[in-house]
């Protein structure tokens, strides 16, 4: 249950809306050029990596979650945001489809409510800065209260850009005492809330009564097919896919990989391939001791072995594992060992997956697929490891999500990569599937509002006849 907000923090919020709204009415009239201009400088404050080291030592220190070495690479989603912002128009006519005689004009939203998560203290406001900045909007970041001092260092190098241009760097501000009460009354008081983090935090932002956009909940789980084995390399590909997921910042993301559901004929051989990729592969016994210190007993997810190093979660189990191992891996059976009573086929979020095989036809892979996510996961993402288009196509049609990747780490790929079309995010919508109330990645777009001015054309409706067909009546329009 969050404390009641005091007055003193009620002022403090209300103070910080004043000068976003302040700081609204001087952005919303700047021009393009101005505009991509600040979003350049904004992400050129934080992108080099010796300012991103620092910030990703200082948020693993702070939080005590996730990896210094592989944090560092998430400032790459940086650029892909800065790139696909720099792409499209935000200012006055962003497009005009001439036979439909439809003109659509760019608008800001206003104060955005940022609700930082502590698995992401710095790429998260860092991320929707830019988009926020190229859409005019002006934002007010709450942090996790695990992840304040990071969150707010980050968000005030951006401030200093902001400065150094001209800009009010009140068009960024951040919460330096947040809580979650704080985080609540601040999103009453903006005009949009992006909520990135867990239900819990997703729920609170969609009962704010504000208008917000949230992240569902992943468990990430890629199908590995019997097409991988045609050529050595390819299982190896697949191999090294998965561990580039599993390990990313300790598998601390919701896309990291999950669970992997592998055809026989090519399991052995997938499974030796993940060992030379850094996986430890653990007994029954270990994986039994593991489960402990990974769920209670009713399988709520305990907090003490999320995002650590493969290590980190033996020696908490009660065994040791040698220092080249970058994940751990435990088999899961068959379609028998899926549900919500089997733990290991629900969400990670640390240096595991789990192995499942499956026998015979595809459609097996798909019935386990759609199992594991009935335990959890719906909407979010999945993977194939693939060379069948009819299997890649089966996958689409099937896949309760709104992101399915092939042939690439799940977690690069969901949020948009340098080799995929996807657009760059750190926020990704999961559909009614997930609780959102959209099922993409949460971008530019979602950041406008757009006005749409429409001139007369010339009449478009097909007759009776073409639009009702078997159906249709001479006397339709008879009274």
């Amino acid at each position: 249950m969050a404390k009641e907000i005091t007055p003193e923090q009620m002022q403090m919020i209300d103070e910080m809306v004043v000068k976003a709204r302040k700081a609204a009415k001087v952005i919303e009239t700047y021009d393009q050029a101005t505009v991509d201009r600040l979003c350049q400088a904004v992400c050129a404050a934080v992108y080099p990596l010796k300012i991103w080291g620092n910030l990703s030592d200082e948020a693993v220190d702070e939080t005590r979650l996730g990896d210094k070495v592989t944090k560092r690479n998430k400032r790459n989603k940086l650029k892909l945001i800065l790139r696909e912002c720099l792409r499209h128009p935000s200012v006055g006519v962003i497009e005009t489809i001439p036979e439909k005689g439809l003109v659509k004009y760019a608008k800001p939203v206003g104060v955005i409510g940022v609700l930082v998560p502590t698995t992401n203290p710095c790429l998260t406001p860092a991320g929707q800065a830019i988009y926020a900045i190229k859409a005019r909007d002006v934002i007010i970041c709450s942090p996790h209260p695990r992840a304040a001092k990071v969150t707010a260092k980050c968000v005030n190098l951006m401030r200093e850009a902001l400065k150094r241009e001209g800009a009010d760097p009140d068009i960024i501000q951040v919460i330096t005492e947040p809580s979650i009460s704080v985080s609540q009354y601040l999103m009453t008081k903006c005009d949009l809330v992006m909520a990135t983090g867990g239900r819990p935090m997703v729920k609170s932002a969609y009962s704010s009564g504000v208008p917000a956009y949230g992240s569902g909940a992943g468990n990430a789980t890629v199908i590995v097919d019997e097409t991988a084995g045609l050529k050595p390399e390819y299982i190896k590909e697949a191999a090294m896919n998965t561990r580039i997921s599993k390990c990313s910042d300790f598998g601390s993301g919701c896309s990291c990989d999950g669970n992997l559901v592998v055809h026989e004929s090519v399991y052995d051989d997938f499974v030796k391939a993940l060992v030379e990729e850094g996986a430890y592969l653990a007994s029954a016994d270990e994986a039994e001791k593991i489960k402990l210190v990974m769920w209670d007993e009713t399988g709520h997810r305990l907090p003490d072995t999320v995002a650590i190093s493969p290590q980190a979660l033996a020696e908490k189990a009660g065994f040791s594992i040698p220092a080249d191992r970058k994940f751990i891996a435990v088999t899961g059976g068959g379609m028998e060992g899926i549900g919500k009573e089997h733990f290991f086929s629900s969400e990670k979020l640390t240096t595991l997956l789990t192995l499942f095989k499956y026998e015979g036809e595809f459609e097996n892979a798909l019935d386990m697929m759609r199992a594991i996510f009935e335990v959890g996961g719906k909407g979010h993402s999945c993977g194939l490891y693939s060379w069948s288009d009819d299997h890649i196509n089966r996958l689409g049609l099937a896949a309760p999500v709104s992101r399915c990747m092939i042939r690439q780490p799940n977690n690069r790929g969901n949020s948009g990569s340098a080799w995929n079309g996807m657009p760059p995010t750190s926020s990704m919508g999961c559909g009614t599937w997930g609780g959102n109330i959209v099922s993409e990645n949460i971008t530019l777009k979602h950041y406008m509002n757009t006005t749409w001015v429409a001139r007369p054309i010339l009449m478009d409706m097909p007759s009776n006849e073409a639009l009702f067909g078997e159906f249709y009546q001479p006397d339709m329009d008879v009274e």
